[in-house]
This record gives C-alpha cells, structure tokens and sequence, in this order.
C-alpha cells in the first residue's frame, strides 16, 4: 500500500467516524423524543429583528420633513429622531414614557455574540497579564537569590494547590472589595494569577532545558547575566515552551466560564440566559460548545503557524 492510498483510507476513516458521531447525536435526540428548533436560537445571536425607538418621556410627537420629534411636557430638550425605516406614531399624537414611536431596521448582537466577546476579551486581558506574570516568577524561579526563589515557589505552590473558584470569590469578594475592584477587573486577576502560576513552571522548564554551556558561553564573551538571559537563553526557551503554553492558554479560555460566578455575563452565563428564554437547551449548549471551539482552535492554529515560523528560521 503506497503512502497516497494509505492517507485516502485514514482520510476516509476519520470521515465515516465523524458521521458516526453525528448520527449518535442525532437519534439520541430521536431516542429522547426531543424537537429541535435551530430557528429560535438565531435571534439571540445576532437579532435582525426591527428595533423599537421607544419614547424617553410624556410629550407630544410632531413631524417635520421626515425628522420625528417629541416635546416632552416638563423639559426644555425634545427628544429627536432623524433615523427610522417605519413609524408608529402620527404628528400630534400623544406619547407616554416607554411607548414605542419608530422602528429602525438593523442588526444588534444578541447576548450570545455580547458573551462571546466578553469571554474572548476577559481571556486574552487575563493572557496577557499571566504571560508578564509567569517570566517574573519564573526568572525568579532559576535565579540564584534564595529569598527569589522561595518567594516564586510559594506562589506556584498556593495558586496551583487551590481551585480556581475559590480564588475567583477571594479575589472578588476579599481584594475586590479592599480595592474597590469591578466584577470584570477582578475576573481578570484571579484569571491571571491562577495561570500564571502554570505559566512559571513552563518557562522554568523552558529555561532548564537549555544546556548549560549557552550561558556559560554568553558570558565568556562578556555579557552580563541580563543580556545572556535576555538574547541567549529565553529565546531558545521561547521555541520549546510554545506547546505548553498552548494548551495552558486553552485552558485559560474554558476556565473563563468560571467568571459566571459573580455575575459577569461570558459565553456561559449567557447560554444559560438565552436557555431560559428560548427553550431549546440542547442548541444553546451545542453553538456555545461550538464557539469555544473556534476560539480555542484559532489560538491553537495561530500558536502552530508561529511554532513552524521561528523552526523554519532556525
């Protein structure tokens, strides 16, 4: 069997085990006499739906070439509105606060995009900060100060013997409240810190798998032990911590749904939202599983496509 043939049959198995998943998903739901209706979960998406303009307070609507305005009773500022697709209101009428006077044709994200982009943004803050994090504590972790080291150790030792969950409420409800911290601010903390507490001990691997004799090498031709670090030796840790940290900074993307906790709305905590009120926990579920996949998976891919980069420049 020659290589082209053997690619086509693994090709061809993946495919038909992949039908097979998909056809168990979908006479489980046969079995459990489940209906489903992809249709109610688009509008909590993105909604296409006409927007209602609702009046901001009593007053009288009046038109004038094509602009609506509203003359509130009590209030010098009308409110004014120039852009719409439809009316519902005539000049002279009367409105009360909340009534809708217009429509406007256009498309608002749902609270599953809104969460989607909570959880990217809270993520990559939360990587960012692990990142800076996990080389301060890991150059401390291989430094020779002892007082640097243990410090770094007991960090790692702490972070990485306790749940996150249990961080996520000390953060918010012991240092949130001390610094008059958000919910949002303190998400990113307990994320940073948990993670960085993992990011430590992949660079000091990293660090640990150079050989010996670049440092050594470095400061033979003159280099403090800054610039050695700096231009010799992490570079080199760099390439090799790259799969590491890929997976640590996956993780971080799925321990974000953790942040539901104190009422910060991601990914999850909308799902479980738009579960309420749509009625269809099976799709909710399967696009919210479906989206932090692609998350993931575009993290992944680009962390793969910068691994082969900095190979191909070696």
């Amino acid at each position: 069997m020659n290589s082209k043939s053997g690619r086509l049959i693994g090709h061809g198995l993946y495919v038909l085990i992949m039908l097979i998943l998909v056809g168990g998903i979908y006479f489980s739901g046969k079995t459990i006499n489940y209906n489903w209706h992809w249709e109610r979960l688009w509008p909590y998406v993105i909604n296409t739906e006409m927007q209602s303009i609702r009046a901001e307070s009593d007053g009288v609507a009046s038109l004038n070439n094509g602009t609506l305005t509203i003359q509130f009773d009590n209030q010098d500022t009308p409110q004014v509105i120039k852009k719409y697709d439809k009316l519902a209101v005539g000049d002279g009428d009367l409105i009360f606060e909340g009534d809708t006077v217009a429509y406007l044709k256009e498309w608002k994200f749902g609270p599953i995009a809104n969460g989607l982009w909570v959880t990217v943004k809270i993520s990559f803050i939360s990587l960012f900060f692990a990142i800076i994090l996990g080389l301060i504590f890991g150059l401390m972790r291989v430094s020779k100060n002892i007082t640097a080291r243990n410090l770094s150790l007991t960090y790692v030792e702490i972070i990485r013997g306790t749940p996150l969950l249990v961080q996520i409420f000390i953060v918010y409800f012991f240092i949130g409240t001390v610094l008059n911290l958000d919910r949002f601010t303190a998400g990113v903390v307990a994320l940073s810190i948990f993670t960085g507490a993992y990011v430590v001990e992949i660079i000091r691997a990293g660090i640990q798998s150079v050989a010996v004799g670049q440092m050594e090498a470095a400061r033979s031709l003159g280099m403090t032990y800054s610039q050695a670090m700096t231009y010799v030796v992490l570079p080199q840790a760099f390439k090799r911590t790259l799969p590491p940290l890929a997976g640590q900074f996956i993780n971080l993307i799925k321990d974000s749904s953790l942040v539901s906790v104190i009422s910060i709305t991601d990914l999850t905590k909308a799902g479980r939202e738009v579960v309420s009120g749509s009625f269809a926990p099976f799709e909710v579920w399967f696009t919210v599983a479906a989206l932090y996949l692609v998350v993931t998976g575009s993290l992944s891919w680009a962390i793969q496509r910068l691994e082969k980069r900095l190979s191909a420049s070696d």
